[in-house]
């Protein structure tokens, strides 16, 4: 096989796989998560099921796959966050906005990600399937850790005792635990929550307080904290929060 033959299968298969995650992500949309078939979208893309499964060996490996296409937007509002010409405190305040902009915007992405992590789907994806998801999205926690270590060399930040990743655990379980209960339609009906995403970023501020993290900020200053999120909107996110 020819060089130039070789790349064009390559791309030609790279081409198929594109279609068979578009055409997915449609039929998630249309059917629900639960519904997803195999032999649906091989219907639907005009394909053999076994076609399909020289892509992915099973649908698990499917929705990590979908997944992993879906983040590159997530990291994209990451970078942005993490290049913004600010203070260490407020660029991970940013982090929690992108967070929130991203999963407004894709719901069904947070809802897939949910899914995919379970321990039920994880543990049914194959092996490599797994790796390659976790190396692929490594960049995203990488970004995070990496506004701990400037905070550190800063001085706004002692770790006392904390490991940089255990700190974006914490933060980590806050908005993930916020995208939960939001999704969970009804829940926060009975705690009177008005904007749960602007609470998250509350919470964020009571804990950066709690760990030390410099500046400080007065968490009952209802004002400072709408003009931080909506400068936040406008220098970062201008073109996602307008729409």
């Amino acid at each position: 096989m020819t060089v130039g033959t070789k790349e064009r299968r390559q791309r030609e298969f790279e081409d198929r796989e594109r279609v068979f995650l578009d055409v997915a992500r449609a039929l998630i949309r249309e059917e629900g998560l639960l519904n997803l078939q195999i032999s649906r979208i091989a219907d639907k893309c005009e394909y053999a099921v076994g076609t399909l499964y020289r892509h992915f060996l099973s649908k698990e490996d499917l929705l990590l796959a979908l997944t992993v296409v879906d983040a590159q937007q997530q990291l994209d509002l990451f970078q942005r966050a993490s290049a913004w010409r600010a203070g260490s405190r407020e660029r991970m305040l940013a982090i929690a906005v992108a967070d929130m902009v991203f999963v407004r915007r894709n719901p069904e992405f947070f809802r897939l990600e949910q899914y995919v992590m379970t321990e039920v789907v994880w543990r049914a994806a194959s092996a490599e399937r797994r790796a390659m998801f976790l190396r692929l999205t490594e960049p995203i926690g990488r970004i995070v850790v990496d506004i701990v270590h400037d905070a550190t060399a800063a001085g706004d930040l002692r770790l006392s005792g904390f490991a940089p990743q255990e700190i974006c655990t914490g933060i980590w379980a806050l908005t993930t635990g916020t995208h939960n209960l939001v999704h969970a339609e009804g829940v926060l009906e009975d705690f009177n929550v008005r904007d749960p995403y602007r609470l998250m970023c509350r919470h964020m501020h009571v804990m950066l307080n709690g760990l030390g993290w410099q500046p400080l900020f007065d968490v009952d200053d209802d004002a400072a904290l709408d003009e931080q999120i909506r400068r936040i909107c406008e220098d970062l996110f201008h073109d996602l929060c307008a729409e």
